[in-house]
């Protein structure tokens, strides 16, 4: 889709110029890459809880998220219980949705997993990195599909391919951004000087 000007004059990509809370997380955050584990986690899982709802409707209630999950702590998380369900299931401001939410549960297990063997997330993650920018405005990447796969056979839930490439261009594993986005520059200049976190193989 074609970039659309605000009103400050500058070119964004489509989805990124209003209302404003799509606009700061379009400037500021969406593909710069990001290192810290938690904050991986906690994309991910979001990327889950907007399976079927707007990306939009995930941001207003993101706070709310965090409170809710502790930060997505994913050391934390993993210990929940049957009432720790119960209590996020009456929790109004987040989804509440059984499968989800189970699946936020189940994966923090799973993250406890794979950060006990194979090191930081980060490096796990950006292990996928694309070696060369793929076609813009693409849904899923032949990298999106082999994390996707690989997190499933390590027992994870909610992380199709689709989902996991909204994950890899939000962290910065990307920059998706149109060539026309006033952001794009900047992120390429984060990403140029980031330095890539290492811990962990990529797997076979």
């Amino acid at each position: 889709m074609e970039p659309i000007s605000g009103d400050d004059g500058l070119l964004r990509c489509s989805w990124g110029d209003s209302p404003e809370i799509y606009r700061t997380y379009h400037d500021l955050e969406w593909g710069f890459p990001v290192i810290d584990d938690r904050r991986l986690f906690e994309k991910l899982c979001l990327e889950g809880f907007q399976s079927g709802l707007s990306w939009l409707t995930i941001l207003r209630k993101r706070e709310n998220f965090r409170a809710a999950f502790d930060g997505f702590d994913f050391n934390v998380v993993a210990a929940y219980g049957a009432g720790d369900v119960e209590r996020l299931l009456a929790d109004a401001g987040i989804v509440r949705h059984r499968g989800k939410i189970e699946a936020v549960i189940n994966n923090a297990g799973r993250a406890v997993e794979l950060a006990a063997t194979e090191g930081p997330l980060a490096a796990f993650f950006w292990s996928f990195e694309p070696a060369a920018p793929g076609p813009f405005d693409a849904s899923e990447s032949a990298e999106s599909r082999a994390l996707a796969k690989e997190l499933k056979a390590r027992g994870w839930r909610f992380v199709g391919p689709t989902t996991v490439y909204a994950f890899m261009q939000a962290m910065g594993l990307m920059n998706d951004h149109h060539p026309a986005c006033h952001a794009g520059a900047s992120v390429d200049a984060a990403r140029a000087g980031f330095v890539r976190p290492t811990g962990t193989r990529r797997p076979a």
